[in-house]
């Protein structure tokens, strides 16, 4: 396909698989967005929603495993839209790669962010005067940021090793914890309480009908933040043995593996809810003492840490919380590798700024390192929307969630549809029989819906804020119930725009092809020889 072999093709099958499902990381995902159920439809939509959502992500992976089967490129979704293309290729792999570098950063902030109010409270659990502020978060945050840019600057066979790691890690941890759960527990609902709804106006909202359903599908977001960044598979297909059918199949695992698994961790985190109508002794509403916590609480994010704690007790709690912990360490690690070889892949097409560095390959090592750490840093920059906090929600943790799933769900759904459309697409060893645009139509239409969702807000009233005094106030930016998402992303968008239009479009041409067979060659030569101390 035109590039020469630079990085190191050491991945196995289970090894790129790992990747992805590390990404979506249900102990992630699903621990750290569990609030989000609970305050919307409840039970109810945490159980059917992985169900809804599995099978339409599902979808949307099949589609991309086609592609992927044909263009096995670390530049994966850009690289994609720019063979697809009937006109206007490069400007179509322009939006498509920004977008989905938008959405990577996204995915590297929110998780990181997440991670380090977990382990700021998992500090709190065994010290009550350790105060979860916004400035000691950010800079566990970053401290977090720095190990993994760390742990990816040595080889591709460190992170292969961590990535296996973090399978068996999430596969045992999930059984671990979905039968301490199940089983320990006293004055629990149960599995029978997995159709429960909320308790009415946790979010704010009144009504009926309307209000229950919008409530609801705002509710699917839970599992749908979780199942993304799948797209890794494609990123390090470069460097995975038997790529054209080995990466759509870590695709399509990684999505159906992590769905029903995070079913049954999230059915038993049901379980262990207190029954309906239990309270505390002052008097007050367990179900919501677990879903707002107190004030400092960074009360959302933490809703999983105290069900546990609630559920089973100190002792036992410290060591499940520790188990999400590691996950999502690994999960943090995992896309740093991915959006390092997406950066690469990029600049080595000059699309970012200063793309000669970025598309540098350590020779030793085999890895871009510049890479890993521009995506370090992108990332550090847009966790400082965590420093304006109020009340302990974090609005910018349901921001960075917003911009992660939009943005990489656009760059999922622009190959897709320019390959829906283009009636000479070759497909590869792996595809859909056929089928593929019943598979296409109906993930571009989920990928409309879900887009919708991530734009509407959560909290009512949502164009004020709450004041010290619990008044309401009137005011655009000053409150905690906006939801930041949709101004960031029509901002990004504007940028991708405005930069193609004043200076992308006279230089960036799309895929590049470095140069002849002999001369791709004779660079993987000498690549061979460096990495191997003959130079």
């Amino acid at each position: 396909m035109g590039y020469a072999q630079e990085l190191h093709r050491g991945l196995s099958t289970f090894s790129n698989f790992a990747i992805s499902f590390s990404i979506i990381s249900i102990l992630a995902g699903g621990m750290t967005s569990f609030w989000l159920g609970m305050v919307t439809g409840g039970p109810r939509v945490i159980t059917i929603g992985w169900v809804v959502v599995g099978f339409f992500a599902l979808l949307v992976g099949m589609a991309m495993g086609e592609i992927c089967s044909s263009y096995p490129t670390a530049g994966g979704l850009y690289y994609w839209s720019a063979k697809l293309a009937r006109k206007n290729a490069a400007r179509w792999a322009w939006f498509t790669g920004y977008f989905n570098l938008l959405g990577q950063i996204g995915v590297i902030a929110s998780v990181d962010y997440a991670l380090a109010i977990f382990i700021s409270y998992f500090i709190r659990m065994f010290d009550d005067g350790f105060e979860l502020t916004s400035g000691k978060i950010f800079l566990v945050y970053l401290l977090v940021l720095i190990a993994h840019g760390v742990l990816n600057t040595f080889s591709v066979q460190l992170v292969r090793i961590l990535g296996d790691i973090s399978v068996w890690w999430h596969v045992v941890g999930v059984v671990i914890i979905a039968a301490v759960l199940f089983i320990a527990p006293d004055n629990s609902r149960g599995i029978s309480g997995a159709f429960d709804q909320a308790p009415p106006g946790m979010t704010g909202w009144t009504g009926g009908t309307f209000v229950t359903v919008y409530l609801f599908a705002i509710g699917l977001l839970l599992a749908q933040y979780t199942i993304t960044g799948f797209d890794a598979s494609a990123h390090v297909s470069e460097e995975t043995q038997g790529a054209r059918t080995e990466a759509p199949k870590a695709i399509v695992r990684s999505i159906y593996i992590s769905a029903i698994a995070a079913l049954v961790l999230n059915l038993s985190m049901i379980a262990a809810l207190p029954k309906k109508g239990a309270v505390d002794a002052d008097g007050v509403d367990i179900y919501s003492k677990i879903a707002f916590g107190s004030e400092g609480d960074f009360f959302l994010v933490n809703a999983s840490p105290r069900l546990i704690d609630n559920a089973l007790g100190s002792t036992a709690a410290k060591f499940l919380v520790l188990i999400s912990i590691v996950g999502q360490f690994f999960c943090g690690l995992a896309s740093v590798t991915a959006n390092s070889r997406m950066i690469y892949a990029f600049s080595r097409d000059g699309a970012l700024p200063g793309s000669n560095l970025w598309h540098k390959i350590n020779p030793k090592t085999r890895t871009p390192t510049n890479s890993v750490w521009l995506g370090v840093a992108l990332s550090a920059i847009a966790g400082t929307l965590s420093l304006y906090q109020k009340g302990g929600y974090s609005t910018a943790f349901f921001a960075l969630t917003g911009i992660c799933v939009i943005g990489l769900y656009i760059s999922y759904a622009i190959p897709i549809y320019l390959r829906v459309t283009n009636p000479d697409f070759q497909v590869g060893p792996w595809n859909l029989k056929g089928r593929h645009k019943l598979v296409c139509w109906v993930s571009l239409v989920w990928i409309g819906f879900i887009t919708t969702l991530f734009f509407a807000p959560l909290f009512w009233p949502f164009w004020g804020f709450w004041n010290d005094s619990n008044e309401f106030a009137p005011g655009f930016f000053k409150q905690n119930n906006f939801n930041f998402t949709a101004p960031l992303i029509f901002a990004s968008a504007a940028a991708f725009g405005l930069y193609w239009r004043f200076g992308g479009k006279k230089w960036f041409t799309g895929p590049k092809v470095m140069g002849t067979k002999e001369e791709l060659m004779a660079i993987e030569r000498e690549l061979d020889a460096l990495e191997h101390g003959k130079l």
